[in-house]
């Protein structure tokens, strides 16, 4: 018998509790002291520890190579919480698998170390310039990369760009703190690490290889040059849903589990992680665990942007406008999850065939997974920086099938959705918040576009020449001016008619 089940008073998480949780919880069964960081990550969040530290952690379990433990870093001033939740929890936390079947908790300690960049940047640019370190992940969110959509050029005009430039032993972003550890690893005669990323980006890996070596090159051309030629970028596919940890999921951890985390993490049982096989320094045997590396992710990122994120972001805005607060009651709702059916059914000419995906399959499963009641996934988290995911999730599949001279429309709906979505009011006329960077002039152009849709396709950093086609602004003036004037459950409705 567990405390927990004597005193019915939840247990603080940390090394020394361990041993005192209830046996239903899965703790690390290897000596976390035996570790090496062999891995750092930037951008530790929800994601992140439900899906690469997970499988670090049953690496650990199921082989005898400790080098690749991870050092966690957070880079900004909301990752205090993190700081705070990890250091006083000896870098463990709770992960909960929900589905209709039941919980599983199991305790990670994959993370050995947590950095909070702020309190200590030397510290950061030195756990990546150790030998030890072999690979540096990231997920800094579709936004992190600076990135003009529009051209897909460096933003080198970015205020954290030009602090970083005039500042590089002070940086701030992502590409700064990168930089200043290869520098100090050229200049020791250390050999570079790979740059891993995890983030929803189709070709994540080109595009980061793109972004570090222009700012490299802006701050010392030769150093630029070795980035290019000895830095290694894989491409990834990452897939999870994971949605943020509210106030209930803590009380459920310490309810269900005797467990009081700061800040566990919950997560649907489905996880995949695809990677290109090119690291630079060497890498763990991630196979044994599951993972698949593949000389080409470019078919399976396309799948799952093209599929599950363009999904999520029709569901965010159609339920946000309808009133809805979960994905699993926007997917009960017939008209909605009969559009997600079409918008995939459009997207899919757009796909390369996949090796070993039967894709009628994985749509079935994409739904069967925005319909889990258990992961309680709110529309506020699929909709957040939509200006940053809008281009990588849906204009893509658009200029390809505008190309194919194929059906538009669901794919039109979407960008619609956004535009109504943008005015900040649902269909009832409640408040909704606009939570992206570019929330003052989408804001700013959807009131004054109304039902018109030119001002916010006026914004060639999100559209480029998209807008160029007028049948795709015709389609999505028509579907706009339907939103706007009899609401979306009978915009839904008559479309769903026509066709």
């Amino acid at each position: 018998m567990n405390s927990y089940t004597r005193t019915g008073s939840a247990i603080k998480l940390n090394e020394t509790s361990l041993s005192r949780l209830s046996d239903s919880v899965h703790i690390p069964q290897y000596d976390r002291h035996q570790l090496t960081n062999g891995i750092v990550h930037i951008g530790v969040g929800g994601f992140h520890r439900a899906h690469q530290a997970l499988y670090l952690d049953q690496y650990f379990h199921q082989t005898a190579d400790r080098q690749w433990g991870i050092c966690g870093v957070g880079l900004l001033e909301y990752d205090q919480r993190m700081r705070e939740a990890l250091q006083s929890q000896d870098c463990l936390y709770t992960l909960v698998e929900r589905s209709p079947e039941g919980d599983r908790a199991r305790i990670i300690g994959a993370i050995t170390q947590y950095l909070f960049a702020p309190d200590n940047r030397q510290a950061v640019i030195d756990v990546m310039a150790n030998p030890a370190c072999k690979i540096v992940t990231l997920t800094i969110t579709e936004g992190g990369y600076y990135y003009i959509e529009g051209t897909g050029e460096f933003d080198a005009q970015h205020p954290t760009i030009q602090h970083d430039l005039q500042h590089p032993d002070q940086p701030i972003g992502v590409f700064g703190y990168l930089t200043a550890a290869l520098k100090q690893r050229r200049q020791r005669g250390l050999p570079p690490f790979t740059v891993l990323s995890c983030d929803n980006l189709q070709g994540n890996g080109n595009i980061a290889r793109n972004m570090l070596t222009a700012f490299a090159n802006l701050h010392e051309p030769d150093l630029g040059q070795w980035v290019a030629e000895q830095v290694s970028f894989p491409n990834s596919m990452v897939d999870r849903i994971t949605p943020a940890t509210t106030s209930a999921d803590i009380a459920m951890v310490a309810e269900q589990f005797g467990i009081d985390d700061a800040f566990p993490v919950v997560a649907e049982p489905f996880i995949q992680w695809v990677i290109e096989d090119n690291f630079c320094a060497g890498r763990p045997d991630l196979e044994a665990v599951g993972v698949q590396m593949t000389q080409d992710v470019h078919p399976y990122e396309m799948m799952k942007i093209r599929l599950l994120n363009a999904s999520h972001l029709l569901i965010g805005y159609l339920g946000s406008l309808m009133g809805y607060t979960y994905v699993h009651e926007v997917m009960a709702d017939p008209l909605i999850r009969q559009a997600v059916d079409r918008l995939m059914d459009e997207v899919t000419s757009t796909l390369q065939p996949v090796s070993g995906i039967d894709l009628d399959e994985y749509k079935q499963t994409l739904v069967e997974r925005f319909a889990n009641p258990k992961i309680r996934d709110q529309l506020p988290r699929l909709c957040l920086n939509s200006s940053a995911k809008m281009p990588k999730f849906v204009l893509g599949s658009l200029r390809d099938k505008l190309r194919q001279d194929g059906a538009i429309d669901y794919m039109s709906l979407t960008i619609a959705a956004w535009f109504r979505y943008l005015k900040g009011q649902d269909d009832r006329g409640n408040a909704i918040p606009i939570d992206d960077p570019m929330a003052d002039v989408l804001t700013q152009q959807a009131q004054s576009g109304g039902s018109d849709p030119q001002p916010l396709f006026g914004l060639s950093e999100i559209f480029g020449d998209l807008p160029q086609s007028a049948r795709l602004v015709e389609t999505v003036a028509h579907q706009l001016h339907s939103l706007y004037e009899v609401g979306t459950k009978e915009t839904l409705s008559k479309l769903m008619q026509v066709h």
